[in-house]
């Protein structure tokens, strides 16, 4: 055993991300597969070079944070509100057949009632990451698609976490309905709260230090992770509240400084989060439910495309934008994980129902993150004339 694990570890991570990713490129593969694909061969059901990948788990969520806060930065609010109503139908219509669809397959493979409303409530999320890694960031703040695609991830993101409250009343023996009227209470509140910071306080000492690049990486990194502590105290997702952070600060000309100077940090942290991810995952389940999953995760990638283009066209989209849309919100959300592993410690839902969400997910990682990648610009594109950042 190494004297110091944890530098070792950090070694293997990304020494062997360089390599795998050297790789993926040359495979004209996602990043994002070559960092899952690490985790599978250094975790404890491969090499087990890394015996203990959750003390890395809350570490790598920092990743997501960040991701939400560039997300909110890049936002116009006027742009999001101009987008609600849309969003709003086209989130739940879709939600709703994709819940249907991953119920009616638990319900073939012989899976309980209860495990077949999981399997649907997983189905009906898309990849935040992804989604908005493979955007290319001119998109985000000049193009329609951006708004739509940031919309519906958000409007998704809030019925993840009612998922989540719902399995930890059922967790701890009581209801959560108390607990979701507090969560209609405090996410209005917050809003107002980052808005009146940011306009009053914020903003202020922006414009006064501005030539002062330490002060502002600093005082945003604070910004982003205060406002997440207080979402998650309030009982809201830490992302969320990251993303009303970003939002609050969208409309300040130093913005998009903040941007570029924080896309290395979040790089960081998301190769450590997909590297997790592959880490934790158990090997030996694949058998019991390679095939419900394979089938879930098919339906999902040749459905999703299909629906979200046909709602988006009939609210005037033109086909091309809403084929891409569909296209890029195709896949099974991390979210979906986070509800599959939290469905299982609660005993909502037994291990073959768990891994069978996060086998199918992972499937759906691997391909719509290809089809997006070959299909459509992206940062991370293996053809220069796709390659937009």
């Amino acid at each position: 055993m190494p004297k110091d694990p944890i530098v070792f570890t950090f070694f293997l991570i990304f020494t062997g991300a360089a390599v795998l990713a050297t790789v993926a490129m040359f495979a004209r593969q996602s990043l994002l597969v070559a960092y899952i694909a690490l985790g599978v061969l250094l975790g404890p059901w491969g090499s087990g070079m890394v015996q203990d990948p959750a003390i890395f788990k809350e570490v790598a969520h920092i990743g997501i944070i960040f991701l939400l806060f560039l997300l909110g930065l890049d936002l116009q609010p006027q742009e999001l509100l101009r987008t609600l109503k849309q969003s709003t139908t086209v989130t739940f219509v879709s939600a709703l057949l994709f819940a249907m669809i991953g119920f009616a397959i638990g319900w073939a493979f012989g899976f309980n009632p209860r495990e077949n409303l999981l399997i649907g409530a997983a189905a009906m999320l898309s990849s935040t990451i992804l989604g908005v890694k493979l955007l290319p960031t001119t998109t985000l703040h000049h193009q329609r698609m951006g708004a739509i695609i940031i919309s519906i991830l958000l409007l998704q993101d809030l019925i993840a976490i009612v998922v989540l409250l719902i399995l930890k009343g059922h967790g701890q023996g009581d209801t959560p309905y108390y607990e979701l009227a507090l969560v209609l209470l405090y996410l209005p509140a917050l809003g107002l709260f980052a808005y009146g910071v940011a306009r009053y306080l914020l903003l202020a000492l922006l414009s006064r230090f501005d030539k002062i690049q330490e002060y502002i990486f600093l005082l945003a990194i604070g910004w982003c992770l205060g406002m997440a502590q207080l979402a998650g105290a309030l009982g809201l997702s830490k992302e969320i509240g990251a993303f009303i952070a970003g939002v609050a600060l969208a409309t300040s000309p130093i913005a998009l400084f903040i941007v570029q100077s924080l896309k290395p940090l979040r790089d960081f942290f998301l190769v450590m989060f997909f590297f997790t991810l592959g880490a934790s995952f158990k090997l030996d389940m694949v058998g019991q439910v390679i095939l419900p999953a394979s089938l879930l995760a098919a339906a999902l990638l040749l459905l999703k495309p299909v629906i979200f283009r046909y709602l988006l066209r009939a609210f005037g989209e033109t086909d091309k934008l809403s084929g891409e849309v569909g296209v890029r919100l195709g896949q099974i959300s991390e979210f979906s994980l986070l509800i599959a592993v939290l469905a299982l410690d609660a005993a909502f839902i037994g291990e073959p129902a768990s891994y069978l969400i996060q086998i199918a997910t992972l499937l759906t990682f691997v391909v719509s993150s290809y089809w997006v990648v070959m299909k459509y610009p992206t940062p991370i594109a293996v053809s220069d004339e796709l390659r937009r950042d």
